[in-house]
Parts: structure tokens; C-alpha cells; sequence
């Protein structure tokens, strides 16, 4: 002890975890009064940090006071019943860790140290917490989580700087209305297992919550408002007693996590069809049936459905891959209505929610909405620097597409909003800040250049959309992938120069003579996959900037020796092909290629043993068959 104690008046940091320690050693609170005569009292440093952790402390004394520099106090995992009231003399305390003990109350002294940042009571014996909590405003992070505290202290709602909030596992009846609205920064929320019964209408305030849990609770609706949390990435509202979903929910872009399970739920909204989610449990409703726009959903990994009643799908289906079943429910969709479809109120509606959006994003998505054709707020949005129209119908493109032009020509003064997206795009902008530049011509054109992105995959185009290309010059990301795209013309590459991402896959009769790609010096990824392929497109060799090449599920025999020159390629993917050999100049590659996918090929030159032991054996593998010169 004597020698931690010494180490701590030199650090000013003491850990006494796990020493089966029944009480604080007095030294500890008299801990520069016992400076030996072999120590330099004056170079003694002050208690910052003290953990006490996991050991049987049953009382922490009123002489904690002395260590008035402490700025972490940890006594979690011991057998406190009470905390003293000298806690408040601790004028520099930011962290304090009490959970699990017995502590049955918080002394109202706890207010006094205002600099509190972390406070953390977790699993206790509370019914309460202190008023006086409401005066440390720095607060950002309060955990109470299993207790049996009934309500949340008023002052609270001085506690602006929050962030975090735990009060799970309690007997909370109610959120108050003026304590959500004052905490304009939550970004968690945890109320789950409470006796909640009600959402407060002024969750819409939170629009920095990423995680919001309240699973477990007697909630039986959930209010509009929600549509106000535009950051919500986790939404956790299992075992409520929810009949019905509000149609806002489908304005929570950026939801990827929905869990509505063991709630009453007799059906899910079509307008909730629009979130991108990778995880939906709507296990144990009342569910009779599923929306076929469901299968528009194409992001989701896992969509929970089972002890529902349902009557129009297959147990097979209910039971199976998500993947199976959004393909089912996709078969089930009406068919286009027709041009009047992309203008009717509801499609207006979300168009025009869609363009407001658009006007701070700087991007338009437009995705999934079942459009025939693409609307005119696409050319009409000026500032647009990235459109998405996925998963429609759309079957040509029309020619008011060229209408959208950069934001400013390459000569032009910048405008602050040329500024804001340089900021935006994450286009070195700190070398942008330090030239305090008044033009673009006093700056390295490529760091300035205007990037744009064209999304149209899982449409209906048949005819390569060539005069929009033509004045798109500034095109860096073009996904035309899953269309019906006829023959590319051999001049189709030839204004995209600055291409940098090229997706054609499931385009199988564009590729009947291969159109030349090597004017796409710039490109870095480009995907082929499901083409019918039957050999590799010789100009592919001459991309020296490729990074990632798909020309999975094709049928390709060979692969050429020129492949040695892709020398910054990082991904390739040669999987389900008819391929028997490699050639070895491929192992030549070893130094930049990360991962090479052949899975699904006959490959006869390579023992099952190398294979699976993955890309780098493979690849020195080849390396060491090329003949010696």
C-alpha cells in the first residue's frame, strides 16, 4: 500500500480495484499528509483520480472532502448504502461512478459539484433523484438504470449540455414535456422497461437523437412528431401495446434499426415502406398481411415476422431469408399506372418533401417511389448535386436532364454556397481555408472539382442516355446497373472522362461488342456482373487508377495476363464464372490487391486447401509458378 500511495503523490492517479478492501484506507484521505522523508513534499501531486472499484466498501467517509482536486471518483461494484455529503466539497469532480451498491438516496450536497460531466447510479436502491442536480450544467451523461425511481427531478431542465440519458429498468410513469424540449443535444435516450404510457409530444425537438429506446413500456401510440428526430439511426419500441404506426415515421431517412415486436400491430404503413432499415422486427403483432411495397425495402438484412397471423404469405416465406420473401412481396406490386402515376398528390407530396431536403443536402432522392418517369423538380433544382432514382420504373431519360449544370463555371468567383459544399463533400477543405482564395483559378482545379452522382438503377431504360451525358462533363459516379440497356454506342464513354464509379451489371445486351472503355482513365471502381461475359474487355487493362473490378456471375474461361498492370487494384471479383486456370502474372499483384473472390469457378490449377486460405496464399501462390527469366 505504501508504495501505490507513494506512486499516487507522484501521478496524482490511485487505482485500488479489486483488493477485497472492506473500508477507504485512511491514508487515502490523508494521502499528502503521509509523504515520507524520502519523498519531495513539494513536488507531491494533488488526488485527481481515484478508483475504488470492485471491492466490499461499505461507507466512503466525510473526510473525502480533503482530496478537493479529485476530478474522478469510481466506487462502482461495492457495498455502499449511502453517499456523504461531503461529495458536494469536490469543486473539480467531472466523473462519478456509483453503480452497483445499495445506495438507497443521493444527498442534495451532489448539486454543489457544479463541474459534474459523468454521473453514473446504476443499479441502486433509488426511488428518486435529487433536485439539485438541475445545477450541474455542464451535465452531458446521466445513467440511473435499475432503480426504482418514479419520476425525473423538474431542475433537470436546466441541463441543457445532456446527451445521454439511461433510465432504464425504473418505474417512470412520465417523461415530462419541458425536460425533452430543453435537451435540444440528446443524442441517446434509454426508457425502456418503465411504466410509461405515453410518448411526450416534444420528442420532435430531438433532432440530434441517434438512439431512442423505449421497449418494455405501456405505450400505446406514437406521436407525428417523430418526424422530427431527422438523426434517428435506433428505434426500439418491442412489448408496447401499439395498434397503429404514425405515416411520419417514413420520414426518418436515416433508421436503420426498427424494432416493433410484441406489440398489437394489425398492419404497416405504406409509407414506411420508403425507410432504408437493415433490421425490421414486427415479430408478434397482429399482422394479417404485409404491404407489397415492403419489397421495395431492398436494404433490409433481416425482417422478423413470425407470430403474426398472417394469411397471404407462406410459412415457407414468413420462416425463409429476407431476401426470398422482399422478392415475393416485389411480384405482388401493382403494375405502373401509367404517367399520371409520377404526379399524383401522394407522389407530389413526397417529391416535394423530397426537393425541400434537397436544398441544405444538395442531394434529391427520389427512390422507390414507383416513378415512370423522372420528374421535372430533377432539372428545376438548380443546386442538385446528386440525384437518386432507384428502384422505379422509369424507361427513358428525357433530355431536360442536361439542363443541370455545375454550380459555378470553373472560372467563376465562388459563391457561399459553392463554399459550403466544398465543406460538405469533404474536399480537402482545410487546404480550401488556408489559401483564403477569392476564384478557383488561384487553387489546384482537380481539389475544386464540381463531383456529381447519377443513381437510376433498377429502372426500365432501354436506350443509352447519351445526349444527358453529353453535357454532364463533370460526372463522377454514373449507376445505370439493372436496366434494359440495348447496345452501348462506341462513342458512349467518350464525355466521361471524369468518371470515377461505372455500374452497368444486369445490363446483359449492352456488352454485345464491347464499346471502349479507355477513355474512363480516371475510373476507380467499375461493376460487370451478371453481363454474360465471355471474355474480359481488353481495354479494362489500360484503367491504371482501378481499385475495384465486378465481373462476377458471368462466363468468363480465362482471364488475360494484363490483368498485371490493374497494379492498384485493391478488390476483384471473379466469382461464378466457368474459370479452370489464372494466369501467375495475377500473383504479381499481391502487394496491392486486398481481396480476390473466385468462389463458383471449376478451377483445376489450384488445390480446394490454397484456396481457402484466402487471397494472400492464393496470390503467392501464382507469384512463385512464374517462370524464372
Amino acid at each position: 500500500m505504501d508504495r501505490m500511495l507513494k506512486a499516487a503523490r507522484s501521478s496524482g492517479s490511485l487505482n485500488l480495484s479489486n483488493r477485497s478492501l472492506r473500508e477507504v484506507p485512511d491514508e487515502v484521505y490523508q494521502i499528502l499528509d503521509a509523504v515520507r522523508e524520502d519523498e519531495k513534499w513539494w513536488e507531491a501531486a494533488e488526488m485527481q483520480k481515484l478508483i475504488l472499484a470492485h471491492n466490499n466498501i461499505e461507507v466512503l467517509k466525510e473526510d473525502v472532502k480533503n482530496l478537493s482536486m479529485l476530478s474522478v471518483l469510481n466506487i462502482s461494484h461495492n457495498r455502499l448504502s449511502h453517499l456523504p455529503a461531503a461529495i458536494g466539497d469536490l469543486p473539480m469532480l467531472k466523473s462519478l461512478d456509483v453503480s452497483f451498491n445499495s445506495i438507497l438516496c443521493i444527498p442534495e450536497e451532489i448539486g454543489s459539484a457544479t463541474a459534474l460531466v459523468k454521473l453514473d447510479y446504476s443499479n441502486n436502491l433509488l426511488k428518486d433523484l435529487p433536485n439539485s442536480l438541475g445545477s450541474c450544467l455542464d451535465l452531458s451523461e446521466l445513467k440511473a438504470s435499475n432503480n426504482s425511481i418514479t419520476r425525473l427531478p423538474e431542475d433537470l431542465v436546466n441541463c441543457s449540455k445532456l446527451m445521454k440519458l439511461d433510465m432504464e429498468g425504473n418505474k417512470l410513469a412520465a417523461i415530462p414535456e419541458n425536460l425533452l424540449s430543453s435537451w435540444t443535444i440528446l443524442s441517446e435516450l434509454n426508457a425502456s422497461k418503465n411504466l410509461l404510457t405515453s410518448i411526450p409530444e416534444s420528442i420532435g425537438t430531438l433532432s440530434r437523437l441517434i438512439r431512442l429506446d423505449f421497449h418494455q413500456n405501456r405505450i400505446s401510440s406514437i406521436p407525428s412528431s417523430i418526424m422530427g428526430c431527422c438523426s434517428l439511426k435506433e428505434f426500439y419500441m418491442g412489448n408496447n401495446m401499439l395498434s397503429s404506426l404514425p405515416a411520419e415515421i417514413g420520414a426518418l431517412s436515416l433508421l436503420g434499426t426498427l424494432d416493433l415486436h410484441s406489440n398489437q400491430l394489425k398492419e404497416y404503413p405504406v409509407e414506411a415502406c420508403k425507410l432504408r432499415l437493415s433490421v425490421l422486427d414486427l415479430s408478434n403483432n397482429a399482422l394479417s398481411g404485409l404491404p407489397p411495397q415492403i419489397g421495395t425495402m431492398t436494404t433490409l438484412r433481416k425482417l422478423l415476422l413470425t407470430g403474426n397471423p398472417l394469411r397471404t404469405l407462406r410459412s415457407s416465406l414468413v420462416s425463409g431469408p429476407t431476401p426470398t420473401l422482399l422478392k415475393y412481396l416485389r411480384t405482388r406490386l401493382p403494375d405502373a399506372e401509367g404517367p399520371e402515376s409520377a404526379t399524383s398528390p401522394m407522389k407530389e407530396d413526397q417529391i416535394a418533401i423530397a426537393t425541400r431536403e434537397a436544398l441544405s443536402s444538395k442531394e434529391l432522392s427520389l427512390g422507390g417511389l414507383a416513378l415512370t418517369a423522372i420528374p421535372s423538380a430533377v432539372w428545376e433544382s438548380g443546386e442538385i448535386l446528386k440525384v437518386d432514382l432507384s428502384r422505379n420504373s422509369i424507361q427513358e431519360i428525357p433530355n431536360e436532364l442536361s439542363l443541370c449544370t455545375s454550380l459555378e463555371s470553373l472560372n467563376g468567383k465562388l459563391s457561399d454556397e459553392c463554399i459550403d459544399y466544398l465543406k460538405v463533400g469533404m474536399l480537402i477543405s482545410i487546404t480550401f481555408e488556408q489559401c483564403c482564395m477569392d476564384s478557383i483559378s488561384q487553387a489546384d482545379a482537380s481539389v475544386l472539382d464540381t463531383h456529381w452522382v447519377l443513381i437510376l438503377t433498377n429502372n426500365k431504360i432501354k436506350e443509352w442516355p447519351g445526349a444527358v451525358i453529353q453535357s454532364l462533363s463533370n460526372l463522377s459516379c454514373l449507376k445505370l446497373n439493372n436496366n434494359l440497356l440495348q447496345q452501348i454506342p462506341s462513342d458512349g464513354f467518350r464525355d466521361l472522362s471524369k468518371l470515377k464509379i461505372l455500374d452497368l451489371s444486369g445490363n446483359a445486351a449492352s456488352f454485345k461488342e464491347h464499346p471502349p472503355l479507355s477513355s474512363l482513365q480516371q475510373l476507380q471502381e467499375l461493376y460487370l456482373r451478371r453481363m454474360q461475359l465471355h471474355e474480359v474487355p481488353l481495354d479494362i487493362m489500360s484503367l491504371e487508377q482501378l481499385r475495384i473490378l465486378d465481373l462476377g456471375q458471368n462466363s468468363l474461361q480465362t482471364i488475360p495476363e494484363g490483368f498485371k498492370n490493374l497494379t492498384s487494384l485493391v478488390e476483384l471479383d471473379l466469382s461464378d464464372n466457368n474459370i479452370t486456370t489464372l494466369p501467375p502474372e495475377l500473383g504479381l499483384l499481391e502487394t496491392s490487391l486486398q481481396a480476390l473472390r473466385l468462389d463458383g469457378n471449376p478451377l483445376r490449377s489450384i488445390r480446394r486447401a490454397i484456396l481457402d486460405r484466402g487471397t494472400k496464399v492464393v496470390l503467392k501462390y501464382l507469384k512463385d509458378k512464374i517462370p524464372e527469366q
